[in-house]
């Protein structure tokens, strides 16, 4: 058969239906159609300026990070933005043809939705797919652009469904194949782009371009410091208005600091806090402004609250391992232990730290020192990851190389796990910026939860690596004996410690399912509360706050689903649940007096809280 009588493939035709109609976005931006020609010599020398700003601004980044890499080829560093995304794309192809019935509905699109849109009269036309990305009018009362936004979304759909569906590719690999699709899809989004986004042209319009020189300035800073920038930079000061709960640094090792807080309460629970956030980021995702701050709730509660502050890695922690995690947690302990002249503690484990809490917990029952943590509370915390969520899309044997590959003198950079986090929801935290921080060239918000987002710490590669192979790939913690730290074997089922487990119904980094399964791998009581909203806002949701809910009901049942079904839901915040369960758990009250007061008569101490290791970049 000829090349000319060959039909064009489904992908082919459908795209070039819908090329008319973006002609005709150039043909006439405004309502009405009518094409905008400049002849004001005024405006025109400002759209020359505008050009001239953004010429000169990007001529002296790249001058700039050619001179310093002293070759221009090395003058950009593709790794510092989504390095964990390389070759997504070409998997996302695979096994992915078009298929007739698209091209039909892309048809059927062309000759409704655009004709619609095109009648004389018609106020907003019907579209039959809606997205948050295109709830501007603008893409629906222009044809051109209620075609395009509407035909991406059939297409998105459409690349979906076939990853979702594709044959002779095992379970694991398939949910790869999704998730790398929908990144895809996202990525290719027409808001995203500068002459496909009605809303950003428009402004363009409006300001002469000036948005694209405010964006251009962002764009340059974000790829300066190697992360997208989603606060202002300015607005949140360590120890001044955010991380402002009164304390003292009690004690500093090579790995933490940990914080001893102030008294709020004349008396307090006997038996003492002591909360091990994540590494992965600033402990002070637990002590942001004062009407969001967990620390100074639990304070004001009457708890005498300790906290460990995680020492970002640098070149001297590239030997550090889990033991040597797991052994600061025990070290952590025993000084507030002796501290305080307590016989055991209360521990809250966040996330990462949580899992490591559960391996202390085994290792302290095996050695007959169970009586010195009188109960644990896991905040969204693993330890079985067989259900592991979305992460587990970053553990191959090539994304495992690649972490080895980047990890400079030891320790993994944290902007690359910034990154990651990231792309599990590029939609809201990656995309939405670009348009907001780049096209559109908005001014940043202070928010201060993502001020702590972008607030990262390094990571020590050694044992990240083996974080990632053998709990995540191997799922070696629910196996007893299979792992050991410290020198002692770890078997879960010897824990008998009472324990309270919180989940984020809507958590993507751990899935509630996962974290509903630690009920299943101890031997002692535990409690499991289901709150609403995700891995952070699902953790730190203040009372006063009256935001989401939570659910409480049988923490025997055989799974999260019956666990749901037969669930009582509470309005608000789960604190005050929490406060309970571990105020039964915790002896009586005694003075807030002596080293219950950090830095009182007598007491040494180091520095005032927030401490030096969280303000080290």
């Amino acid at each position: 058969m000829a090349d000319d009588d060959r039909s064009p493939d489904p992908f082919t035709a459908l795209w070039n239906s819908q090329g008319d109609a973006m002609r005709q976005v150039w043909g006439g931006l405004m309502p009405g159609g009518t094409p905008q020609v400049m002849t004001d010599w005024a405006e025109i020398g400002a759209w020359s300026d505008t050009a001239r700003k953004l010429q000169a601004m990007w001529l002296e980044f790249v001058s700039a990070k050619a001179s310093a890499a002293g070759d221009p080829a090395h003058a950009f560093d593709p790794m510092q933005f989504m390095v964990m995304s390389q070759g997504w794309q070409a998997a996302a192809q695979q096994g992915l043809a078009a298929t007739q019935s698209m091209a039909e509905e892309g048809m059927k699109l062309w000759q409704t939705v655009a004709a619609g849109a095109m009648s004389a009269g018609a106020a907003e036309p019907e579209l039959p797919r809606a997205d948050k990305r295109f709830a501007d009018p603008a893409w629906r009362n222009h044809p051109a652009f209620a075609l395009l936004h509407q035909t991406y979304l059939m297409v998105a759909e459409t690349m979906t469904k076939a990853a979702e569906q594709a044959p002779g590719i095992d379970a694991e690999k398939k949910e790869q194949l999704t998730f790398a699709t929908k990144a895809l899809v996202e990525a290719m989004s027409p808001d995203n782009f500068l002459a496909t986004n009605p809303v950003v042209l428009q402004r363009t319009i409006e300001s002469k371009g000036e948005n694209l020189v405010k964006g251009m300035r962002h764009l340059i800073q974000d790829l300066e410091r190697g992360q997208l920038t989603h606060t202002d930079p300015d607005a949140f000061k360590l120890g001044e208005n955010i991380a402002v709960t009164p304390g003292k640094v009690v004690h500093e090792g090579s790995l933490y600091q940990l914080i001893q807080y102030s008294p709020s309460t004349d008396q307090v629970l006997e038996t003492p806090l002591v909360i091990f956030p994540p590494w992965i980021n600033r402990f002070y995702i637990l002590d942001l402004t004062p009407k969001k701050s967990f620390i100074k709730w639990a304070v004001d509660q009457g708890l005498s609250v300790f906290i460990v502050s995680w020492k970002s890695a640098d070149a001297s922690m590239k030997d550090v391992v889990w033991d040597d995690y797991i052994r600061a947690q025990m070290e952590a302990i025993d000084i507030v232990r002796e501290r305080l002249a307590v016989p055991a503690i209360h521990a809250i484990g966040y996330c990462v730290s949580g899992t490591t809490l559960a391996a202390v917990l085994a290792i302290q029952a095996r050695r007959g020192e169970a009586g010195k943590v009188a109960s644990a509370t896991f905040f969204t915390a693993q330890v079985d990851f067989e259900k592991a969520g979305e992460l587990k899309h970053f553990i191959d044997d090539g994304q495992l190389e690649m972490i080895g590959n980047i990890a400079k003198d030891g320790y993994l950079d944290g902007r690359y796990m910034a990154a990651t986090f990231n792309l599990l929801r590029g939609r809201d935290l990656i995309w939405n910026y670009v348009v907001n921080n780049y096209l559109l060239g908005e001014d940043y918000p202070a928010f201060d939860l993502l001020h702590w987002n972008g607030d990262v710490t390094n990571l020590p590669a050694k044992w990240h690596g083996d974080y990632l192979r053998d709990l995540y790939r191997g799922n070696k913690l629910v196996v007893p004996d299979a792992l050991e730290a410290d020198g002692t074997p770890i078997d879960l089922t010897r824990i008998e410690t009472p324990i309270y487990i919180q989940a984020g119904r809507e958590d993507h980094i751990a899935p509630a399912e996962s974290v509903w399964r630690m009920t299943r791998h101890v031997r002692g009581d535990t409690t499991f509360v289901l709150a609403g909203s995700g891995h952070i806002a699902g953790v730190v949701n203040h009372p006063d706050a009256g935001k989401y809910q939570y659910w409480t009901g049988d923490s025997a049942a055989a799974s999260l689903d019956d666990f749901v079904a037969g669930a009582t839901e509470h309005k608000g915040s789960w604190w005050p649940h929490w406060r309970a369960w571990i105020e039964n758990r915790s002896g009586t009250m005694v003075p807030a007096e002596g080293k219950r007061v950090p830095g009182g008569a007598g007491d040494t101490v180091i520095e005032d809280a927030p401490g030096r290791y969280v303000m080290t970049r």
